[in-house]
């Protein structure tokens, strides 16, 4: 079996370290031990934006925010639905995993980041929506482990009333919210519903049929 090897480590804003490897074709986030994402496995991250995009289809010059830009198969799930005149906004934290992707992974994001529909910002994306009005037609959170973080207890914010009543007032009107999560959190889709969105709870699979399960929400303004 040809062996893992670590490419790279980056460390998290306010504790912890990625750590990106490869095996063979096969590349993994890791921290600590626990897997965060592998080229394998893309299944509930694409579905996070063919979900979205279903729901705004239709809607001329798009504007989506992505949080986490991972391994890009939300974005590129995205690019390949969305419209010409459309924006994507990818908003990502730590600059190491911008570096990965334009250098050891390049091949995986396939010129995804070359095409002139993505902006890529180096932040916080609780800062940027917070400091949004209305603007979004679907911001998509694949952020962390989802509601129940793994990295960043700071990402507690995204999730909590707080955060979601800003998702919320950065939506357009029939705007949608997206969160992947690799559980079920039944407190977090209450959270939503207080928060004033409609809410479907979408079961995924990692990979085909056979992979690991996960949740994504779709949540409208």
């Amino acid at each position: 079996m040809i062996p893992w090897v670590q490419l790279d480590a980056a460390k998290v804003p306010g504790g912890g370290e990625l750590r990106l490897k490869r095996r063979g074709a096969e590349f993994s986030i890791m921290l600590g031990t626990n897997e965060l994402m592998n080229s394998r496995l893309s299944g509930s991250e694409e579905a996070l934006a063919e979900l979205a995009c279903a729901r705004i289809g239709g809607r001329s010059r798009v504007r989506m925010l992505v949080g986490g830009l991972g391994m890009g198969f939300t974005l590129r799930a995205a690019l390949a639905r969305l419209a010409p005149d459309a924006t994507v906004v990818v908003v990502e934290l730590v600059p190491a995993v911008i570096a990965w992707a334009r250098g050891p992974m390049a091949e995986v994001f396939a010129n995804s980041l070359d095409d002139p529909r993505v902006e890529i910002r180096e932040a916080d994306v609780a800062d940027v929506i917070r400091a949004a009005v209305g603007e979004y037609d679907a911001i998509l959170l694949d952020v962390d482990n989802g509601p129940q973080g793994l990295s960043r207890s700071a990402n507690d914010r995204l999730y909590g009333m707080a955060g979601l009543a800003s998702a919320h007032a950065a939506l357009k009107p029939g705007g949608v919210l997206g969160v992947w999560s690799a559980h079920p959190d039944g407190s977090f889709a209450a959270r939503l519903r207080k928060s004033g969105f409609r809410v479907d709870e979408v079961n995924t699979r990692a990979r085909g049929k056979r992979g690991a399960r996960h949740v994504v929400w779709m949540a409208a303004r």
